[in-house]
């Protein structure tokens, strides 16, 4: 693995503000492409959406164009965020997920009990949908209880990260990892660990109709210990494996508990992403344990054949979400399903220079058609002050 390039690709605008940045392609082949910008001035709250358009691979760029997707209603502010895209080669067409959710007051953590998912296929390079549809699990489910373990204004099941992208298995399925936060004995969104949220994982799995629209599963929920992971198994991450095997990469916590270990976690599925083993630690190749902070990350397939996983990896343990750097690379090794340490490169990383408050997350990874070669987007995100700029790196995973 080799680090290219290292370019600013959004500036923030103003101290005080942390903009994200995107690109991802929008047709099954070719070289067109969409970019994306978001700024925040708070915590889980985007301010702003833009996109813009590429037709030569993002050489040059259509101007930016403003992302509708805040609402004021009468039950309060509603959002609609859309997590990225995936293009199905199979079905030619671009796939996006959203959450979705009427938060009464705006505040986010008024989500635990009301985000919902939405589905949006585009056959234009997606410049508009041809499908904008609420996920409702197939049975007897409706937009007030659309999963099988979901009820609006109890609990709720949304995207984690932009990393949680769908993926196509070769049996022709389309899976979206998903987090679903859970119902107590009381009925109501229930946290055991007592970190800052609580959640459980699971699989959406879809079939494509004639028209486009897409009828929806739910697989069994992915559900760790609170005592061993203080907010659960979130943001999970899939990739389907030589054998037909999924892998299911996971996000764990130890907020509010520092003393337990901070690892990363995984579940396998051996029936194309119905069924899952109970999540345990992910490991090294040679079984040994390595500390990751609560960050999200992604499994990435490549084109040459080989899986990598990118994330936070820190040498001590961490405490809950931070430190978040640096920001690594490594390959999965396809019959053991564990990270190989020699193979993990260091993207990024807090340099003398930098605020200590420095994270380095909130990344999203992608294959260049033409060369090969990884595109991540990452922002240099500083805690201390709340203003980050947007990176774009180049990877050559053969270097």
């Amino acid at each position: 693995m080799k680090l290219k390039s290292r370019e600013m690709f959004l500036k923030s605008p103003r101290k005080g503000a942390l903009v994200f940045g995107n690109s991802f392609y929008t047709r099954p082949d070719g070289c067109e492409k969409m970019r994306t910008k978001g700024i925040l001035t708070r915590s889980d709250t985007l301010d702003s959406r833009e996109r813009s358009f590429s037709d030569d691979n993002g050489l040059t760029w259509s101007p930016w164009e403003p992302i509708e997707f805040i609402f004021q209603t009468d039950k309060g502010v509603r959002r609609i965020y859309n997590q990225g895209g995936f293009v199905d080669e199979e079905a030619g067409c671009l796939l996006t997920l959203a959450n979705d959710a009427t938060l009464p007051t705006d505040d986010p953590m008024e989500g635990m009990k009301q985000w919902t998912l939405r589905y949006r296929v585009s056959t234009d390079g997606g410049k508009t949908y041809a499908v904008d549809e609420q996920v409702i699990q197939k049975g007897p489910y409706t937009p007030e209880h659309p999963l099988e373990c979901v009820w609006v204004g109890k609990n709720s099941a949304m995207l984690g990260d932009i990393t949680s992208r769908p993926i196509r298995t070769g049996a022709g399925r389309i899976l979206v990892p998903v987090q679903i936060t859970p119902i107590g004995p009381d009925g109501e969104y229930y946290n055991p660990g007592g970190g800052h949220t609580y959640h459980e994982s699971a699989v959406l799995i879809g079939i494509w109709r004639d028209n486009l629209t897409i009828e929806w599963d739910l697989s069994q929920r992915v559900a760790a210990d609170p005592a061993k992971s203080t907010r659960g198994c979130i943001e999970p991450t899939l990739a389907e494996m030589p054998d037909g095997r999924i892998l299911m990469v996971l996000r764990g916590s130890n907020d509010v508990k520092p003393e337990l270990p901070g690892y990363r976690w995984y579940s396998v599925s051996d029936d194309g992403g119905f069924n899952w083993t109970p999540p345990q630690p992910w490991t090294y190749t040679n079984g040994k344990n390595f500390f990751s902070p609560s960050s999200c990350s992604q499994l990435l397939q490549h084109s040459n054949g080989r899986c990598y996983w990118l994330g936070n990896l820190t040498a001590e343990n961490p405490k809950g979400n931070l430190p978040r750097y640096p920001l690594v690379i490594g390959e999965v090794d396809p019959n053991t399903f564990m990270l190989i340490a020699d193979s993990v490169f260091v993207i990024d990383d807090k340099g003398p220079d930098d605020d200590p408050s420095l994270t380095l997350s909130n990344f999203m990874a992608h294959e260049d058609r033409p060369s090969g070669e990884i595109v991540v987007h990452a922002s240099r995100f500083i805690i201390a002050d709340f203003t980050g700029d947007a990176y774009q790196y180049r990877l050559d995973p053969n270097g």
